[in-house]
């Protein structure tokens, strides 16, 4: 039986899979942060950064909200959609550590 793949999951591993993404919502999962906040946690460029947050935001997974303060602020979080991938990155977290090998602790050793 030949199966094919539904257009709606190659969608999603296609967003997904995108360099950083997983990363960024790793991240937005503990709740609402500034960009320079994100930018250092993960160790990615800015610009970078910039464009995986418009494609989130277009995606409807992040919201980008503006706090009219001087000087502007603006914060980033997931909105309903982007939480809803939680239980996706825990199963990935504890896949990773039942199953990928920690170069460093193997360097140590």
């Amino acid at each position: 039986m030949n199966k094919s793949v539904c257009p709606r999951f190659e969608k999603a591993v296609t967003l997904l899979s995108q360099r950083w993404t997983g990363l960024i919502i790793y991240q937005l999962l503990e709740g609402k942060q500034r960009f320079k906040s994100i930018e250092l946690s993960i160790g990615i460029s800015g610009k970078v950064l910039s464009d995986r947050l418009k494609d989130l935001e277009k995606e409807g997974l992040v919201l980008r909200e503006v706090i009219p303060e001087t000087p502007v602020r603006i914060e980033y979080s997931l909105t309903d959609k982007g939480k809803a991938l939680k239980p996706v990155i825990d199963s990935i977290q504890n896949w990773s550590h039942d199953w990928i090998e920690n170069n460093k602790s193997k360097s140590l050793s």
